[in-house]
């Protein structure tokens, strides 16, 4: 068994989008933390799998099979696993989706898709926990956002759309917080290496991070209470900066880096 370093021993936390990528790798992180974990996600066999990894490291951990977007499963879930464990500590809230598609291309069906999961879902999640946080004047909520919540970047309206609807909820609901004794938190990473755009090819320039990076962002999100955390920090927050000082300078720098990436059947975006 690893030695973890036990700095969240007597802690529980919530994680939803658990079954893969940065839900997983953040299962994970904790746990070497010394945190007990519920894990919520739609696929059973690929949750009850990293459930087992969890417990390898000498903690425990209770799969719930929910869908965030349904606000009655998610709601039953965080009832059963206060049940559990008597109380959650964190609420990892990292449910989400992918839909690589033109602006001009989408339909309003696909939109509400994106939006039902990336943006209710995470809603219904929050939602399902804050009560108990409230009452307890303790706890913190950690959203897993995307840089594309900071700059869009096509060719990912819908997505983009859901993200920075997140990012302007966490704002208001992290101010609204503020001595109620619940911590408010937003990762942004950046492209990411998991199962939702492994068709994705990134340039040599921008490649994909490790979910682990992601993850221990997350982690450090909760146990320092920051606000914010952009992934990779410094590419970020150039990006960042050169879009609040120019959008023009922000758009050109998403086509130099092609921080897009490139998908099979789709070409090179010019760079001009």
């Amino acid at each position: 068994m690893l030695k973890m370093r036990a700095r969240m021993n007597g802690k529980t936390v919530l994680i939803t989008g658990a079954s893969s990528g940065i839900g997983r790798a953040a299962a994970l992180a904790f746990a070497r933390e010394g945190a007990s974990l519920a894990l919520v996600a739609r696929n059973a066999a690929r949750l009850d799998a990293v459930a087992e990894e969890v417990r390898a490291l000498g903690v425990a951990a209770e799969p719930y099979l929910a869908d965030t977007a349904d606000a009655a499963q998610i709601g039953a879930a965080v009832e059963a696993a206060c049940a559990r464990f008597g109380a959650l500590d964190a609420a990892i809230c990292n449910a989400g989706i992918y839909l690589r598609c033109p602006a001009e291309a989408l339909t309003m069906a696909q939109i509400r898709t994106v939006m039902e999961t990336n943006f209710f879902g995470t809603l219904n999640t929050i939602y399902a926990v804050l009560p108990g946080m409230r009452a307890r004047r303790a706890g913190s909520i950690v959203v897993t956002c995307s840089m594309d919540g900071k700059k869009g970047v096509p060719p990912d309206a819908a997505y983009v759309a859901s993200k920075f609807a997140l990012n302007g909820f966490q704002q208001v609901l992290r101010q609204e917080m503020r001595g109620s004794g619940v911590y408010v938190g937003t990762v942004f990473p950046s492209r990411t290496d998991t199962p939702q755009i492994a068709h994705v090819a990134c340039p040599g320039i921008t490649p994909k991070m490790a979910p682990e990076l992601v993850a221990n962002a997350i982690v450090t999100c909760v146990r320092k209470r920051k606000k914010e955390v952009l992934v990779p920090a410094g590419p970020c927050k150039l990006l960042v900066l050169g879009d609040a000082l120019s959008p023009s300078l922000g758009d050109w720098m998403v086509r130099t880096f092609q921080l897009n990436g490139v998908a099979p059947g789709e070409s090179e975006t010019p760079r001009h």
